[in-house]
């Protein structure tokens, strides 16, 4: 398994695999930035990463990378970016790369290194000297709140005791050159923690880290465990401590890998008003609401250095990318550890990473005797719902495994021809994210609404079930055979 310890790393690998492209005209961060990404993403394939060089307003040599973590434009290796970042080959699948961080959730947790400094340590800004008025920090969509300082660096928080540190995305805005604002909202790990320096009576200390390591914003949007670092996960996941330095103005240490890191404190209240920004179901919002400040102490940053970002939408962009993966990883290593026999678990980015597929093994009746399709459905269902992203699954669909659920062609076949239109489903109230935009204002106010489970188990082969005509299933072996020794397409 290959790590890959910078951006700039991982950027040589995409500029040799035709996988970035360069801007070097001037863009304005106003919005045509964003909307050179998103033309990228809206497009049928998924265009080269593009890196601006010529950014108005900002400081002479910044950069910015957009789509940072999305789908590739390398014909035949859709999940490229996302594999190099977690030190796959490129040609790797959806499930293998789902398997191997599965498989890393239960490897001995390695604690981060710490060494005596990084890169980001060339320029140093301290107190009234750090802006963020030098960064090309972008407004994303017409009617965003204002330009926002974060869509794919990692947040680093600690709880007051220090036993857990967490490394977590959530979206920033920049209020002015020394404060910004974001999401605080449970359940998610920055509100928990923030919530304990509330208890206390003392601001936050935080700092947010962009441009780090390929590996960590993926593992920085998994929902993982209350307790656990995703440092720890990620040095499991590579084999090898990932390294850190200690900040320059408050108590924590961050990656050394990062690119920019801005420190401060977040205040005990809420009191900045936040949003709108259009969010990763695929609208435009309008809501807003107030949410506590980060008030910045130091700021730290490479030389030409390269800050990423992601113009969120309509699926596919790295929210369904990195949140979809992430949620893939745990629901099905939760799954599997809760000793059903299930074999996969996929959250399609194309429905915004609000429906969950699961497949199941075939000889699921041996393992669970006297237990029924639908009361397996519920069993798989109320352990999604009570995970810690349960809230973000409106919908799931238990599958037999003779469908590849990252396969959307395999997914919209198997739906509607193996689940019936309203028997075979349960419904049941529970909590839900209040950005997901099917619920009415009330449910999302209130953060509750209804969740489904549909059973789409086929009968048993001999009880009802009918093969499937297709090349693999209705031709004989040596009529397959035939053709594929004449077969050039």
């Amino acid at each position: 398994m290959k790590r890959l310890k910078s951006i700039r790393d991982y950027i040589d690998i995409l500029h040799n695999l035709g996988d970035v492209c360069y801007i070097d005209h001037e863009v304005d961060p106003f919005l045509e930035m964003a909307a050179f990404a998103r033309r990228g993403y809206d497009q049928a394939v998924q265009a080269p990463a593009p890196l601006f060089t010529n950014i108005k307003g900002s400081k002479p040599g910044m950069r910015a990378l957009g789509a940072p973590g999305a789908l590739s434009s390398i014909p035949n290796c859709q999940a490229a970016r996302v594999a190099l970042s977690v030190g796959l080959p490129i040609n790797s699948t959806w499930t293998e790369i789902v398997k191997s961080l599965v498989a890393s959730r239960t490897k001995p947790k390695i604690k981060p290194k710490i060494v005596d400094t990084a890169p980001f340590k060339q320029n140093i800004f301290i107190g009234d000297d750090a802006t963020l008025d030098i960064f090309p920090i972008g407004t994303l969509h017409e009617g965003d709140g204002g330009p926002y300082a974060n869509t794919w660096g990692t947040i680093v928080v600690r709880s007051p005791d220090g036993n857990w540190t967490s490394w977590s995305i959530a979206r920033v805005e920049k209020l002015d050159g020394k404060r910004m604002t974001g999401l605080f909202q449970k359940p998610q790990h920055i509100r928990m923690i923030w919530d304990m320096w509330v208890k206390i009576g003392k601001p936050m200390p935080f700092a947010l880290c962009q441009g780090c390591e390929p590996g960590l914003p993926f593992v920085s949007a998994m929902p993982l465990e209350d307790w656990i670092s995703e440092s720890d996960y990620l040095g499991a996941h590579f084999g090898e401590p990932i390294e850190v330095v200690r900040c320059e103005s408050v108590d924590l240490e961050v990656p050394a890998s990062s690119e920019v890191v801005i420190e401060g404190y977040v205040s005990l209240v809420k009191d900045s008003l936040e949003g709108p920004f259009g969010e990763y179901q695929g609208y435009l919002a309008t809501e807003t609401q107030m949410q506590p400040t980060y008030h910045i102490q130091s700021i730290s940053h490479r030389d030409n250095a390269i800050w990423p970002f992601v113009a969120e939408g309509r699926p596919v962009d790295e929210f369904h990318t990195c949140a979809g993966l992430g949620f893939s990883v745990e629901g099905l290593g939760l799954l599997q550890e809760s000793g059903l026999p299930v074999s996969m678990a996929w959250t399609p980015f194309e429905t915004a990473v609000s429906w969950m597929i699961i497949t199941v093994s075939p000889d699921w009746r041996e393992k669970l005797p006297d237990t029924t399709s639908l009361e397996f459905s519920e069993k798989i269902a109320d352990i999604v719902w009570k995970s810690l992203f349960g809230h973000c699954m409106e919908v799931i669909y238990v599958l037999d495994d003779d469908i590849d659920p990252t396969n959307i062609k395999d997914v919209l076949w198997a739906i509607p021809t193996r689940c019936h239109p309203v028997n075979r489903q349960i419904v049941k109230e529970g909590s839900i994210l209040p950005l997901l935009t099917c619920y009415s204002h009330a449910e999302r106010e209130n953060c509750r609404g209804s969740k489904v489970v549909h059973d789409g188990l086929l009968p048993e082969p001999d009880k009802g079930r009918t093969k499937t005509s297709s090349f693999d299933f209705a031709y004989p072996d040596e009529v397959r055979q035939k053709v594929m020794i004449k077969w050039k397409w």
